[in-house]
């Protein structure tokens, strides 16, 4: 009965989440369905798993409690055909109210089938941006009484970059509910849903491994852009004294290169790549050897050479990208010996665009990842867009400082906004 007299679900869908087998609401759902039955704007932020999905179909075929028109009253917006297809069988699951007519628009071979489904009679629709705004502008597609308008997997949407079909579809209906499902919240996807969200209500929820796993400890640099991530990594590896040992990852060979070369016009041969693809580039073929060359303090190695590394004594892990498999981050910052005098910290890079991995991680972990404030002196990097923009910047001369730089003041040198906790820890690697 909570379905029914704590989220005000008509009788027919409390049946129908019964015989589904989902006899208790989740968290989400039991924070989200009676503002989204409301009629309240609410962006919805929940890991993988969390009831996302369930939650909007409930709260769509709360709203159908009459004989539907034919005529679509909410459009929905995923990002690709899969999971327009799993929604899809989701309504199907909870549905039995058999004369609600749901379509769904994705790209494949023929858009004329889809728009006979649309004459045929809609009330629901289920697509992705890009097909659900090609078929609005053949006229196919009728937002007219559009009520309900829901984004899922908002977050993903960015990374595709599908902002302007959605914006479009956004715009063009005039009077609406609105509701933003995603993974994580960044400055991409407000800007994105601002113009059309009025005074949403912002609902989160966390689900985290009950056992979490015993890891080294971490810190979460972020930062706007790729650029960005070069000069902060210049700026921790020019600091000679306290980044002693220090192993990098990146994802591809060729963004090791582009780090290699970098700083390899500074740092000399205290910077080398694991496994070299190039005979005049600095390396080593082992991990064991470079833990051996004194003169070393840097390696950098690519994922996709995915190879087991063994990190024990190595003093600071950067991940400058996430690896598409959490499984192989999980693996590198898990503290194998947790009473060991030797401390590993694992210090991560990540964009808008990577802060959903992060949150996998978390999930899979069992904790939060703390978050570091910027650098004073770190330079922020533009857009590119907007840099191309501007006039194109006086070369530096030979003497100047490197882009990561601006003149240090001395309340700022070497702090890097650390806590006096987190800077004694770090200053005791020193000896490595």
């Amino acid at each position: 009965m909570v379905w029914f007299e704590k989220l005000k679900l008509n009788k027919q869908l409390v049946r129908s989440v019964n015989e589904a087998g989902f006899t208790n609401p989740k968290e989400l759902q039991q924070k989200t369905l009676t503002r989204i039955i409301g009629g309240q704007d609410i962006i919805v932020i929940g890991p993988e798993g969390s009831g996302k999905t369930t939650t909007y179909v409930l709260g769509v075929l709360n709203r159908f409690n009459y004989a539907p028109e034919g005529v679509p009253r909410v459009l929905i917006l995923v990002p690709e055909k899969e999971q327009v297809e799993a929604v899809m069988q989701q309504f199907e699951l909870l549905n039995k109210n058999r004369s609600i007519s749901i379509v769904g628009l994705y790209v494949t071979p023929g858009i004329e089938a889809q728009m006979d489904a649309l004459a045929d009679g809609a009330d629901i629709v289920v697509a992705t941006p890009d097909r659900a705004r090609a078929i609005y502008l053949k006229l196919g597609l009728n937002l007219n009484k559009i009520d309900l308008f829901i984004i899922d997997d908002a977050d993903l949407m960015i990374k595709k970059g599908m902002q302007l079909p959605v914006t479009e579809l956004a715009n063009s209906i005039t009077k609406c509910q609105h509701l933003v499902f995603t993974e994580v919240m960044h400055n991409k996807l407000e800007k994105m849903i601002a113009p059309f969200m009025k005074l949403p209500a912002t609902i989160e929820v966390e689900e985290l491994e009950e056992t979490p796993i015993q890891t080294h400890q971490q810190l979460l640099y972020h930062v706007p852009n790729f650029g960005t991530k070069l000069n902060l990594l210049n700026l921790f590896m020019y600091d000679d004294e306290l980044f002693t040992k220090t192993v990098v990852f990146v994802n591809t060979n060729a963004t090791a290169d582009k780090l290699y070369k970098g700083l390899q016009s500074r740092l000399r041969d205290a910077v080398a790549v694991l496994n070299p693809r190039f005979f005049d580039t600095h390396g080593f073929k082992t991990i064991e050897d470079f833990k051996a060359a004194s003169h070393s303090r840097i390696l950098i190695a690519a994922n996709e050479n995915n190879e087991s590394i063994d990190l024990v004594g190595i003093p600071f892990l950067i991940h400058f990208d996430l690896p598409v498999e959490k499984e192989l981050y999980i693996a590198r910052v898990t503290n194998h010996q947790p009473d060991s005098e030797d401390e590993t910290m694992a210090i991560t890079f990540a964009t808008d665009l990577e802060l959903s991995q992060v949150k996998k991680i978390e999930q899979a972990t069992g904790k939060k990842i703390p978050t570091a404030s910027l650098p004073d002196e770190l330079v922020i990097e533009k857009e590119v867009k907007a840099k191309k923009e501007e006039e194109k910047p006086t070369k530096p001369s030979a003497d100047a400082p490197g882009a990561a730089f601006h003149e240090k003041k001395a309340a700022n040198a070497k702090t890097y906004n650390y806590s006096s906790g987190q800077k004694a820890k770090m200053n005791n690697k020193r000896k490595h």
